[in-house]
């Protein structure tokens, strides 16, 4: 399948650690169930094929809210992180199958290798980020051949990190021949996994030419495992949508009125060694607030990760998504303030332009 015949798919963001309008109070929004299900019933009311949940320490469990999660909702899937070593991989596989189960397929993994390293001192996992790596690789592939044994089919495995000896789970697997695997990350290691592992690679907001660039080498990666056709690409990307431009840009600059000196500095410390990270405070060095027309770095002073924003009117707003859908990117993983409203102004205003310029590679709202 080429990359401009795959359906487009977006995803949604749920903030496990409140939601705000202003990051100077991160969470003006407390977290509770109450928030997260009107954010998620927002989501798949407005046509969002799965939801994000983050995994930073102040965020509240992502496996615990996503199966809570899934109760309150008919379609939607859950995109939850599986973290190296924080589950053994055995258990995980198990985890991941029973869910799978019981949700009739509506879990997806996200790989994530850990960006902060204060957090992964702080958790006892204890392993420089090249190692993180490796032992991610190890439990997908433990993970992937516990789901083709089947039930209480039984593997062995000899790893740098893992020997199991006739390991099983009881659960099948409900998707087949598993979940989708989605990765997103800027280093070699991580383009190397997604290569031969990941269903979706996606990319944090950049140039459109960057991420054809990028596009071009991971693919020629994923050829040498044979799998230049299965790999997809997307972006990971914020969003800022209102009726007018003037509109969208007075919110966005008030995101960040009030961060503080004290703020900005954990984002440069505690995430220094992430090369997704260091490309994201390249932008903002070398473009200054706009890394292309409608795409801003603003929010990259007070949000670590995927802080580039596309900040316009709806037709902007299409249009700049669209540069890369031309491209071939297909998923599109959003994040909006506050997440719930900006989800409903994404399926109002927005996904009906989308719809219409790409005709037959989104499915109508309601449909």
């Amino acid at each position: 399948m080429t990359d401009k015949n795959r359906d487009l798919e977006f995803g949604w963001f749920i903030p496990t650690r409140g939601d705000t309008m202003d990051y100077g109070d991160p969470t003006q929004v407390p977290p509770s169930p109450e928030m997260f299900e009107r954010v998620v019933v927002a989501a798949e009311n407005n046509g969002f094929s799965y939801i994000l949940l983050p995994v930073a320490a102040a965020c509240w469990d992502a496996w615990m809210s996503s199966a809570f999660l899934i109760g309150k909702t008919k379609s939607i899937k859950m995109l939850v992180a599986a973290r190296p070593a924080y589950i053994n991989p055995v258990l995980l596989a198990k985890i991941i199958a029973t869910y799978d189960q019981m949700s009739k397929g509506r879990i997806s993994i996200n790989l994530i290798a850990g960006q902060n390293e204060v957090e992964n001192e702080a958790e006892g996992v204890g392993l420089a980020k090249e190692d993180r790596y490796e032992v991610m690789e190890e439990e997908v592939e433990i993970c992937k051949a516990l789901w083709a044994a089947g039930a209480n089919g039984k593997i062995d495995y000899s790893g740098k990190h893992y020997q199991l000896k006739q390991a099983s789970i009881g659960p099948p697997i409900y998707q087949q021949p598993y979940p989708k695997f989605y990765l997103g990350g800027g280093s070699g290691q991580a383009a190397e996994l997604s290569a031969k592992h990941s269903d979706v690679h996606l990319f944090w907001g950049d140039t459109v030419e960057h991420i054809a660039k990028s596009m071009a080498e991971v693919r020629a990666l994923a050829a040498q495992h044979g799998r230049e056709d299965e790999i997809g690409f997307g972006m990971r990307l914020q969003i800022v949508c209102r009726e007018s431009e003037e509109e969208a840009w007075t919110v966005a600059e008030d995101l960040v009125r009030n961060v503080t000196d004290e703020q900005r500095d954990v984002i440069t410390t505690h995430f220094a060694n992430s090369a997704a990270n260091q490309r994201v405070r390249q932008l903002a060095k070398e473009y200054g607030k706009m890394i292309g027309p409608h795409l801003w770095t603003g929010l990259t002073q007070a949000r670590p990760g995927a802080g580039i924003v596309i900040v316009g009117n709806p037709q902007q707003c299409a249009d700049t998504i669209q540069q890369y859908i031309d491209i071939g990117c297909h998923s599109f993983c959003l994040s909006g303030y506050l997440h719930d409203d900006e989800a409903e102004r994404f399926g109002k205003w927005v996904r009906p332009l989308l719809e219409a310029q790409n005709p037959g590679r989104l499915q109508p709202l309601g449909k």
